[in-house]
């Protein structure tokens, strides 16, 4: 059984940074990717980034690449999403998620077992 717990998020103007934390619970957390979605109002859950257990592959949607950043750190059981540059359509509200996925990178919701509360994040223009 693994708990997420996210923080970070805030109101932030166009352009600025944020950094996401997804702290988690459970001795096994290193050996679960960890993803990032977000989904805001009237839209569905969309994927932003992932890592894999090992922190050896990254993946970044299309919307994240070149702006927004995950890592690990299992010694302290927790992901960040580091967010550059962001812009109005990053509003939403962001998930982070644990998936029991051993073999390359889960990208889709249901490839995730776990699911934490979410964190609001919105970019004024």
């Amino acid at each position: 059984q693994v708990q997420l717990v996210e923080s970070g998020g805030g109101l932030v103007q166009a352009g600025g940074s944020l950094r996401l934390s997804c702290a988690a619970s459970g001795r096994t957390f290193s050996s679960y990717a960890v993803g990032w979605f977000r989904q805001a109002p009237g839209k569905e859950r969309e994927f932003v980034a992932a890592i894999s257990w090992s922190s050896g592959s990254t993946y970044h949607a299309d919307s994240a690449k070149g702006r927004f950043t995950i890592s690990r750190e299992n010694a302290k059981n927790t992901v960040y999403l580091q967010m550059n540059g962001l812009k109005p359509e990053d509003t939403a509200v962001y998930y982070c998620a644990a998936s029991g996925l051993r073999r390359g990178i889960p990208l889709m919701r249901h490839e995730y077992n776990y699911w934490g509360q979410g964190t609001q994040v919105t970019v004024s223009s």
